[in-house]
This record gives C-alpha cells, sequence and structure tokens, in this order.
C-alpha cells in the first residue's frame, strides 16, 4: 500500500507531476503522459456524490492502467461525509492515493459550496481533511488555489490546516477563484506560502515550456510543479524539464508524427470510437498550437466525420511542419483548461 512517504520519494525523484484536467487526464491520456516522462498522474475531477449514487460515468472517470502508477483520484464535494465515502471507495478500487480539489473555479461546482468554495471557510475544510483523513489509510493530498479573491488570499492558512490534519502534500494554483484563468500565476506568492508552510507544496500555474517549470521550481523553492496545459501543446515537456533540472547534456527530439500515433494507439485500445474521434481531435489541435498553418488545420480537423480522416489529415500536417520551430501560444484562449 501506498505511504506519504512512499509517495514522496516518487515526488522528489521526479517533481513533474501531470495537472488534473477535466475532459483531458482521462485513461488513456494518463497512460500516454507517464510515456512521455511525467512522475505521478491524477485523474480529472470526480464528484463524490456521484459516486454515492454509484454513478457508472463517474466510477469510469477512475478507471486506471497499472503502468500509471502511482495513480491518485480527485474528489470533489461539499459534504464531509460524502466525501469520506467517496474516498473510501478511491482506496478499495486500488488508486495510490486520494486528492481533494478546493481549486476549481467553475460556477456550476462553486455555488454548492465545493471547489474553491471551501477555501472561504477553514473550519469546514478541517472538518472535510479530518473525515476523510479519517476514513482511508492510503495519502491524502489537496489542489488549491491562492485563494478565494485577492482580498482572501489564505492558501498559507490552509498549508497549515493541511498539516495540522496529516495532508501529504498542498499543490497552490497561483490565481484566486476570482481570476479564474485570466492574468499572471502568483509565483511569487507560492514561494511566500513555500517558505512557511510546514509540509511540501507544489506550485502550479502558466508552466507551459520546461524553462518555465524548472525555472519557477527553483525560484520559489517548492517540491514539485504540476503541469497542465503546458503538455497539451508539448508532450515531451516532461522529459524535456526533468533534464534540465538534471543538467544533462543534449536535448529531447520532437517528433510529432510519432507521437500522435502513441496518442492514437492508446485512445483506439482504450476507448470506443466516438470517444477516440472527440480526443484525437482535440490533441492534434492542441499539438499543432504553434506551428505554420495551424487555424486551417484545426478547421479541417473539427470538419472530419470519420477516425481514419482525423489520423491521415495529422499525419500529413505533422510530417509538413516538423521542421518548423513552435511560436509561444501560451497566451491562447483555447490553449487554457483545467479546473483547479
Amino acid at each position: 500500500m501506498m505511504t506519504d512517504e512512499i509517495l514522496l520519494q516518487k515526488l522528489k525523484e521526479n517533481p513533474f507531476v501531470l495537472a488534473p484536467m477535466a475532459g483531458v487526464t482521462d485513461l488513456p491520456f494518463r497512460t500516454f503522459m507517464r510515456e512521455q516522462g511525467c512522475s505521478i498522474v491524477i485523474t480529472e475531477l470526480v464528484s463524490a456524490n456521484g459516486l454515492k449514487y454509484s454513478s457508472d460515468k463517474t466510477k469510469k472517470l477512475m478507471e486506471y492502467e497499472e503502468v500509471q502508477r502511482p495513480i491518485g483520484v480527485q474528489l470533489f464535494g461539499e459534504t464531509p461525509e460524502i466525501i469520506a465515502e467517496g474516498a473510501k471507495y478511491v482506496q478499495e478500487m486500488g488508486a495510490d492515493f486520494v486528492d481533494l480539489n478546493f481549486g476549481c473555479p467553475v460556477k456550476k461546482v462553486v455555488k454548492k459550496g465545493a471547489g474553491s468554495a471551501v477555501l472561504k471557510d477553514l473550519v469546514h475544510l478541517r472538518k472535510i481533511l479530518r473525515a476523510v483523513k479519517g476514513a482511508i489509510d492510503i495519502p491524502l493530498t489537496i489542489k488549491i488555489r491562492t485563494g478565494w479573491d485577492a482580498q482572501s488570499r489564505n492558501a498559507d492558512q490552509v498549508a497549515q490546516v493541511a498539516h495540522d490534519e496529516g495532508i501529504a502534500w498542498v499543490a497552490i494554483h497561483g490565481r484566486t477563484r476570482a481570476a479564474a484563468y485570466t492574468g499572471e500565476a502568483d509565483w511569487d506568492y507560492i514561494a511566500e506560502v513555500k517558505a512557511t508552510s510546514p509540509l511540501p507544496i507544489l506550485g502550479n500555474g502558466d508552466l507551459t515550456s520546461a524553462e518555465k517549470a524548472v525555472g519557477c521550481m527553483k525560484s520559489s523553492d517548492v517540491d514539485g510543479v504540476m503541469i497542465g496545459r503546458g503538455c497539451l501543446k508539448n508532450p515531451y515537456i516532461f522529459k524535456e524539464s526533468l533534464q534540465l533540472l538534471r543538467q544533462e547534456e543534449g536535448h529531447v527530439s520532437r517528433n510529432y508524427p510519432e507521437i500522435f500515433n502513441q496518442l492514437h494507439g492508446h485512445l483506439t485500445r482504450l476507448s470506443d470510437e466516438r470517444g477516440t474521434l472527440i480526443q484525437l481531435r482535440k490533441f492534434a489541435s492542441w499539438f499543432s498550437a504553434g506551428y505554420p498553418g495551424s487555424a486551417g488545420f484545426r478547421k479541417a480537423l473539427f470538419t472530419a466525420k470519420e477516425v481514419d480522416e482525423v489520423v491521415q489529415t495529422s499525419r500529413d500536417y505533422f510530417g509538413q511542419v516538423q521542421k518548423h520551430l513552435q511560436a509561444d501560444t501560451s497566451h491562447e484562449a483555447f490553449m487554457m483548461s483545467g479546473h483547479g
């Protein structure tokens, strides 16, 4: 069984974690990212209420392969007892750790008192942590934002509560709930929290290149970083970040035709035809960001009706642009993704 010590050792060996992202970090993509060098993977957002009512759709989000270990399941909810029951189910189905989401800014989540809304009530937060921790033996981690808004940033207080309740780590997205995904992630504030935190801190936000990932990690002195949308454009970012951190010579060779074929293989093996079509469109579109003619390519992808057509269109496109450098497109709205 996974322990806090083993989980943190895995983080120390490779501090570049795949951030959980709604509609993105599904079963095939997590396996794909493990192959691309990320250290730890976490499922997309899972409703504790959905588990209580035995929703098949909810349970499907939690499916994993052995190659993905260490694998965490991210839960959200507003009732301590229901979240605790969900965490117990996560342990029983064999996951390595439970991650609680206190960062989601989406209105339909926060209006129920879940996600980042919990940051407004630290007494309630403590009740949730205590209930869940008492229900499981595997590690418990949490993902938060810097606070509800600019006037109530309290990640330092959350970290103290988390320490008191025996949480393994706190991952901080460097924006408030009010900021959603606008502006820049505040890594200076993450560094301030890390400097006073009694437990490990992971940073998250705007890590769109290996240079940013390693630079922010070093400047903030965090124990690890979660990379989200950066890997949607560049799936090589984990290997590149680890190489840069270790100061290894040479460079990671990017081969998008090959990487697309790998993803296609996993989707074909693990998804139905409709799911494969939808995911191939999305990821091929993201991979193309910054290459010449990407706008036209994306349009062609989303008019394609069959998987074979998407595959052929993508292979032709990536084969043509492979020799070009990929421009920085981190400012583009369609690259903003995630939920925490």
